[in-house]
């Protein structure tokens, strides 16, 4: 009986008052049809019987198995069952069953008030950067969401040590302006990778008066805003790029931020570039001086006027050389004190294991050594006795004829010390 009949049949009956001998003549059906139209307050529904499926002679087997090993991959339990027939049947039976065994893992559905937090998250695009001669790299992006309005800044970085993550994301707040009240991160090494917040980040974030809160374990739902953002740079700005350098990649990466930040999120019902306002009064002002970011540590300059970042080595006035140094670095700069004063600058180097020098170092380092070996011979040839007078200098050739050695070939010009005799030989 289809939806038409009964709606018929319910009319004719309650209508018009037509008895259930005269519907079912006038609609051509039996009296025991018109009586169960009538005893339903609904309208039938199509409902097609079950087929029976492979699975269900393996079903009882597939359970037990699922029991001990609720993960256990559809192609290993095929292969313990001796299933033979379509691998898509077998898999849309576990699809139905798993659920049973590995249990209800809901995610809740997340606001967030204006200011309150942002999440940071480190991206590795798999394209590779230039970053000096014959060399490219898989650098780090550091991404940052805010919560409230969604906008998304992005920067890459020289890698994923602390220092530079610092400076990455107080590059990113100082292009806000203000501060989010909250920072998530996952377990990244250099921020929690213990479970508790490292030193450094600590004292970042005491001075910017924020926290910096991190997820549990095994998460990612947790920081599921700045996951997102990272597949959408994954999918939607990637793809046909080619960068020159990491200045590059930022340059482009900008230039696609502000249109990426226009787009309409469905979660929020507006656009992040019209919403990041009200985020930003709600957040905190920044600190009046800058947090402590960077490579920083203090070293005794070696001979070799060379001083360390990351793999990269770069040079220092040698005018300094066994002098205490401090070396800070950020993500384009590097800078070497000496007592306050600058002993040398470089550009930060990405590259691995380079040197990176200044010319006017080694002519000073030149012009030094010459000074040196200069002051040490005129040292040699003034020297005295105890008693005053000078100290004699006798040739080697004159030590051969003394003690009858005449098989030398060639005889060094070298002059040592003669002491005992007082005489003084030049060649």
């Amino acid at each position: 009986m289809s939806v038409e009949d009964w709606a018929e049949i319910c009319r004719l009956h309650r209508s018009e008052g037509l008895p259930i001998s005269e519907i079912a003549r006038r609609r051509g059906i039996t009296r025991n049809t018109v009586r169960a139209a009538l005893a339903s307050d609904r309208p039938p529904k199509y409902q097609r019987r079950p087929r029976e499926n492979l699975a269900d002679g393996v079903e009882a087997a597939i359970r037990v198995l699922l029991a001990d090993w609720p993960t256990m991959p559809a192609t290993v339990i095929a292969e313990r069952i001796g299933w033979q027939y379509s691998m898509t049947t077998l898999k849309d039976r576990l699809r139905q069953i798993r659920p049973e065994y590995l249990g209800v893992d809901p995610v809740d559905r997340m606001s967030y008030a204006p200011g309150e937090l942002a999440q940071c998250d480190l991206w590795f695009p798999a394209t590779k950067v230039a970053v000096g001669p014959g060399q490219e790299r898989v650098l780090p992006v550091l991404v940052m969401v805010l919560g409230f309005s969604r906008f998304i800044t992005a920067t890459m970085i020289p890698s994923r040590q602390g220092g530079d993550i610092l400076s990455g994301m107080w590059a990113l707040i100082s292009q806000l302006g203000r501060v989010p009240k909250t920072l998530v991160w996952d377990r990244e090494a250099a921020i929690g990778g213990t479970g508790r917040v490292t030193t450094p980040a600590v004292a970042f974030a005491g001075t910017l008066a924020t926290q910096i809160k991190l997820a549990p374990p095994r998460d990612p739902e947790y920081k599921g805003l700045v996951e997102r953002a990272n597949g959408y740079l994954e999918t939607s700005f990637l793809p046909g790029r080619v960068f020159a350098s990491p200045a590059d990649f930022n340059a482009q990466l900008d230039q696609w931020l502000v249109r990426a930040n226009t787009r309409t999120v469905r979660a929020i019902g507006g656009r992040p570039v019209d919403l990041v306002e009200t985020d930003y009064l709600a957040m905190l002002t920044l600190p009046p001086v800058a947090p402590p970011i960077g490579f920083n540590h203090r070293i005794r300059l070696a001979r070799d006027y060379y001083v360390r970042v990351d793999t990269v080595d770069y040079s220092v006035d040698p005018r300094v050389i066994g002098r205490f140094v401090d070396v800070t670095a950020s993500c384009v700069q590097v800078v070497v004190y000496c007592d306050g004063t600058v002993v040398a600058r470089h550009d930060r180097s990405w590259a691995k294991h380079a040197v990176i020098t200044d010319p006017a170092h080694v002519a000073t380092a030149a012009t030094l050594r010459h000074q040196f070996i200069g002051e040490r011979r005129r040292r040699q040839a003034t020297r005295h006795h105890h008693d005053g007078h000078p100290v004699a200098l006798r040739a080697l050739p004159d030590y051969d004829a003394l003690f009858g050695v005449d098989d030398f070939t060639m005889h060094t010009t070298v002059f040592t010390d003669d002491t005992s005799t007082g005489m003084e030989n030049t060649p």
